[in-house]
C-alpha cells in the first residue's frame, strides 16, 4: 500500500471527527464507502496466511488462550523466586523476569554507579548463583521465560541456560525470549552500554548461538512499548519498531545468516492502550507490514520468517497514583485491545504500579483479568472478530499508511542506526509526548481522576517497599563468590573472552565458560568495555 501523509489536514475529516493517537480523524460513523476498493483477500486473508492481518496462526485462540505472563522482579533473587512460584500457582503459564537498573547496566551490586539502586526497579543478578536462586524449583523444561534486559542480554541468557543444565533440563527444551533490543534503548529508555556496532555484532552473536544450542529460545524481542511509553504515538511505535527490525535482520545477512535461518525466532514487543479500536488496528496494522518486508524485502521463504508474533503489555504509562483503583478498568480495556489484536503473550500491570512494586493481591488481580478474558468471555470463541468491520478495517489501513510514512522517511536516512545517531526517532518521539502532554494539561485530552472526575481526598494506600538493606546482602554475596571461586580460572576466561571480541568469532562462547566460572555480570562487561567502548550519546542543540 503506498504511504500517505499522517498529518491530518489533508485527511479531509469531518467536523465532528475525532484524532486518533496517531494524528489522524476517526469518523463517527463508518459504511461501504470506507472501503471502497478494498479487497479483502489481498488486504485479510486468512488466519495464519500471509498477510497475517487476521493473526499468524489459523486457530488463534478457539484452541488454547494466548500465555498469560507476568512481569515480575525485586529485591533478592530469593524475594522475587517467591512472586513467581506465587504466579505459577495462581495459573500463570509463563514467566517475565525484570532485572534492576545495575544489572541492566551491566553493573554488579557493589559497583559505585549501582548505589541506591540494587533491587528497586527489578531483581539483583550478579551471577550465576543468583540466577540459580532466582529460578529454584521451577521447571525450566516446561515454564517459558521472557527477560527484559538488553545490552547484556546474552550474559542472561547464558545464565539461565547455566541454570538449566544444573537442572539436568537439555538446552534444546528451553523455551522463552531474551528482549535483546539495544536500538530502542538509544531511542527512548537509555540503558546501553557499548556502541551501536558492537552492540549489533552481540545481536547477531546471540543469534547464531541460539540457531546452534538453545533452538527452542526466541532471539530477541524488537520492542515499541519502550518507545510508546516515552510518548510515541501507535504508528510511531510500530514504524520504529519494524525499522529497528529490519536493521537487526540486515546485520545478521550482513553476518553470513540465512533469513530463514534466523528470521523464524524473531519476536516483538508492544504496548496496549486504552485507545481499543487504534491499538486493534495498530496489531494488525504491524503484522501486514511486516509480513511484506520480510518477502519483498528479505526474500523469507519460510512462512514463519513472514509472521510478526508479540507480547503484549497494558500500558503503565496510563496508570494514575490518583485513585489507583481505576487502573484495574484501564488495564482490562487495554488487555482486550491487546487479545482483539491478536497477542501470542501478555502481561497485565497491576493496578498499583504508578505508585510503587506492585502487592501480591495487585499482581494476583492483574493475573485474574487475564483469565476472567480467557475464561468467562467469548472474545476466544472466534478468531478476529472485527475482520471486516468498516472501522477497524479502515482505521487499520490509516495506521499502516503512517507507519509507512515514517519507516520511508528512516530508510531516507540511512537506516535505523543512522536515523537513531541523528536523533530522529527520539525528536519525532519528544514532540508527540510534548503534544499529549499540552492536551492533558489543557484538559483538551481527559484523564479520569487527573484532570476530571478527581476527589477531595486520595484513600490512604499502604505501597510495597524494598528493605534498602539487599544491597549490602548483595555485597555480601558478591564479596563470599570472589573469595570462594578460583581466580585463575576467572582471569583466564575473562582473557579468552577479549581476545574474542578483538576478532570476529562469536563471544557467546567464551563468555559462557567465564560465567560458568562464576565471573560476575559486572566483570564479564567490564571486559567488553574493554575492547568496544562505552556509547556517548552525541548532544544536539
Amino acid at each position: 500500500m503506498a504511504a500517505e501523509p499522517r498529518r491530518t489536514e489533508s485527511a479531509r475529516p469531518s467536523e465532528s471527527a475525532r484524532l486518533s493517537e496517531s494524528g489522524f480523524p476517526i469518523e463517527p460513523l463508518y459504511g461501504p464507502e470506507a472501503l471502497a476498493g478494498w479487497d479483502p483477500d489481498t488486504r485479510l486473508g486468512r488466519p495464519g496466511e500471509y498477510p497475517y492481518t487476521r493473526g499468524v496462526y489459523p486457530t488463534m485462540y478457539t484452541g488454547r488462550p494466548w500465555t498469560m505472563r507476568q512481569y515480575a522482579g525485586f529485591g533478592t533473587a530469593a524475594e522475587s523466586n517467591a512472586r513467581y512460584r506465587q504466579l505459577i500457582a495462581g495459573g500463570g503459564t509463563g514467566l517475565s523476569v525484570a532485572f534492576d537498573l545495575p544489572t541492566q547496566m551491566g553493573y554488579d551490586s557493589d559497583a559505585p554507579l549501582a548505589a541506591g539502586e540494587v533491587g528497586k526497579v527489578g531483581v539483583a543478578v550478579d551471577s550465576v548463583e543468583d540466577m540459580a536462586v532466582l529460578l529454584d524449583g521451577i521447571p525450566l523444561g516446561e515454564v517459558s521465560t521472557s527477560m527484559t534486559i538488553n545490552a547484556p542480554a546474552a550474559l542472561l541468557l547464558l545464565l539461565y541456560q547455566l541454570v538449566g543444565e544444573a537442572q539436568g533440563v537439555a538446552s534444546s527444551a528451553l523455551t522463552g525470549t531474551v528482549q535483546n533490543d539495544v536500538l530502542k534503548e538509544y531511542i527512548a529508555r537509555g540503558t546501553y552500554i557499548f556502541p551501536p556496532q558492537p552492540s549489533l555484532r552481540l545481536v547477531a552473536d546471540v543469534f547464531r548461538y541460539c540457531r546452534a544450542e538453545i533452538p527452542r529460545w526466541n532471539t530477541i524481542s524488537i520492542s515499541g512499548y519502550h518507545m510508546a511509553e516515552a510518548g510515541a504515538d501507535p504508528a510511531q511505535e510500530i514504524a520504529f519498531t519494524l525499522a529497528n527490525g529490519i536493521a537487526y535482520v540486515r546485520t545478521a545477512l550482513a553476518a553470513g545468516m540465512a533469513v530463514d535461518d534466523f528470521a523464524p525466532r524473531l519476536s516483538f514487543f508492544f504496548v496496549a492502550r486504552t485507545t481499543l479500536l487504534e491499538e486493534v488496528a495498530k496489531f494488525r496494522a504491524a503484522r501486514r507490514i511486516w509480513a511484506g518486508v520480510m518477502r519483498d524485502e528479505f526474500g523469507a521463504k519460510d512462512p514463519r520468517s513472514r509472521m510478526l508474533r508479540f507480547h503484549t503489555q497494558t500500558a503503565g504509562v496510563q496508570l494514575t497514583a490518583q485513585q489507583p483503583e481505576v487502573n484495574l478498568v484501564r488495564v482490562s480495556v487495554q488487555a482486550l485491545a491487546a487479545v482483539l489484536g491478536g497477542t501470542q503473550s501478555l502481561h497485565t500491570n497491576s493496578f498499583d504500579e504508578a505508585i510503587a512494586l506492585p502487592t501480591e493481591k495487585a499482581a494476583r488481580l492483574a493475573l485474574r483479568t487475564q483469565q476472567v478474558l480467557a475464561h468467562e468471555t467469548d472474545v476466544t470463541a472466534t478468531v478476529d472478530p472485527f475482520a471486516g468491520s468498516y472501522a477497524v478495517e479502515s482505521l487499520t489501513d490509516r495506521v499502516e499508511a503512517a507507519a509507512l510514512a515514517l519507516m520511508a522517511r528512516i530508510e531516507e536516512r540511512g537506516g535505523a542506526v543512522a536515523a537513531i545517531e541523528q536523533g530522529f526517532q527520539k525528536g519525532e518521539i519528544e514532540r508527540t509526548a510534548y503534544r499529549l502532554q499540552q492536551e492533558t494539561d489543557s484538559g483538551e485530552r481527559t484523564v479520569v481522576g487527573v484532570n476530571r472526575f478527581r476527589l477531595d481526598e486520595e484513600e490512604p494506600y499502604h505501597p510495597l517497599r524494598v528493605d534498602p538493606a539487599i544491597e549490602r546482602r548483595q555485597a555480601e554475596r558478591l564479596a563470599r563468590l570472589r573469595a570462594d571461586r578460583s581466580s585463575t580460572a576467572v582471569t583466564r576466561a575473562l582473557d579468552a573472552l577479549r581476545r574474542t571480541a578483538e576478532g570476529q568469532e562469536n563471544v557467546l562462547y567464551p563468555m559462557k565458560e567465564a560465567l560458568a566460572a562464576r565471573a560476575t555480570v559486572g566483570e564479564v562487561c567490564d571486559a567488553l568495555r574493554g575492547v568496544w567502548g562505552t556509547y556517548a550519546p552525541v548532544e544536539r542543540f
